[in-house]
């Protein structure tokens, strides 16, 4: 029976305060599922449109139209679990175009600060400006390094050096435990009654450090589609040009270049410095990459594009050609975020595959494996 009542006050809360007449919320939980209902009122009712006035003339004064941003904000982080509070403040935004979000510093204070909040400011920071732009970089900071600090342990793990299993350490982490050498070491211990292995002794393996110098230039398309690509290359640029390893340059372009390098490793200036749209060169840019080029043999080019080219495919060919015939490496990542799920000129990328071109969707976690393969 209580199963059932919670169906029928879910159904209630989908078809919204209208449907009263027919379904009535019942339980303990009455008085919680008014104001649940009132929240999801105070934003879904603009489906309605122009009929959204009407319907509220003839409620009268029940008590919606009380609410207010900052209210209705509160009201659903103390309402609905996190991820839907974040899928409402995605609608309210993207959906119904409730721009106050991100212009009222009372309001910002408020969001929650997520990926997808994070990719409606970048799309919407121009009409940022004093107090509002400060809280909005603060969020940007936030989720950047939120994200940085889920791929550093990769990072740590890929590039600061391989096992060494010639040398024990005394440092006890299991992703270290040579097993071979532990069962080696306690055969002697063997117990024939239990028939057990008993292991008075563990040993872990040591890790090499090798530290070898390669330029990695990080060159990526800011065109609208390609939003995660970006905001992922900016934090990968950010790690990455902390590592003794690597000398990392970042690039960024629609139909002009710019080079970010000397920000690298402060992916909140690099993505509030981003104007996501616009058009495509990217022979521009690869030929610019092309001229950070010093030592051949230890550079690797990351092009980050859905390779749908408005410059002219035959320069953007040209100009790959000579990359790879340099001795560079060039990858190409049709996109760069965790679903790797890319849209792009699968002509194109054929075709700079044939030439030599590594091409390819990865998740940042796949980047960090693959230029540690190559670097250390």
């Amino acid at each position: 029976m209580a199963d059932e009542q919670e169906i029928l006050n879910r159904w209630r809360l989908v078809l919204g305060r209208y449907a009263s007449g027919q379904l009535s919320f019942t339980g303990e939980r009455e008085a919680q599922l008014m104001e649940m209902e009132e929240a999801l009122d105070y934003l879904y009712e603009r489906e309605y449109g122009e009929e959204q006035e009407i319907r509220q003339e003839r409620r009268g004064g029940s008590g919606n139209s009380q609410l207010t941003v900052p209210k209705w904000l509160q009201k659903i982080k103390k309402l609905f679990p996190k991820q839907t509070v974040e899928i409402m403040e995605r609608h309210a935004l993207d959906k119904y175009g409730m721009t106050e979000l991100l212009t009222d510093p009372d309001v910002m204070r408020k969001l929650e600060p997520n990926r997808e909040l994070l990719k409606t400011i970048l799309s919407m920071k121009h009409l940022m400006s004093g107090q509002v732009l400060t809280l909005a970089r603060e969020i940007v900071r936030k989720v950047a390094e939120e994200m940085m600090k889920k791929l550093e342990q990769e990072v740590r793990q890929s590039f600061f050096g391989k096992l060494n299993r010639s040398m024990s350490s005394p440092i006890r982490s299991m992703r270290n435990l040579d097993m071979k050498k532990t069962i080696r070491r306690n055969l002697k211990n063997y117990d024939v009654e239990r028939g057990e292995l008993v292991l008075k002794d563990i040993y872990f393996s040591a890790r090499m450090k090798r530290y070898n110098s390669w330029r990695v230039i990080i060159c990526v398309d800011e065109s609208g589609s390609m939003m995660d690509s970006v905001i992922h290359s900016a934090v990968m640029a950010g790690i990455f040009a902390k590592l003794p390893m690597l000398d990392t340059k970042l690039v960024i372009f629609d139909t002009s270049v710019v080079d970010l390098s000397g920000y690298a490793e402060d992916p909140v200036e690099i993505l509030m410095s981003v104007q996501l749209g616009g058009g495509t060169d990217i022979s521009g840019a690869l030929s610019y990459c092309e001229r950070l080029i010093d030592f051949p043999y230890r550079t690797m080019v990351v092009l980050v594009s859905d390779l749908y080219e408005g410059g002219g495919y035959e320069n953007m060919y040209r100009v790959s050609k000579g990359i790879i015939e340099s001795g560079a490496r060039l990858v190409v990542l049709t996109a760069l975020d965790q679903e790797a799920n890319p849209d792009y000129d699968r002509n194109a990328a054929k075709t700079l595959a044939g030439m030599g071109a590594h091409v390819g969707a990865m998740t940042p976690e796949e980047l960090v494996g693959f230029v540690s393969k190559v670097v250390v």
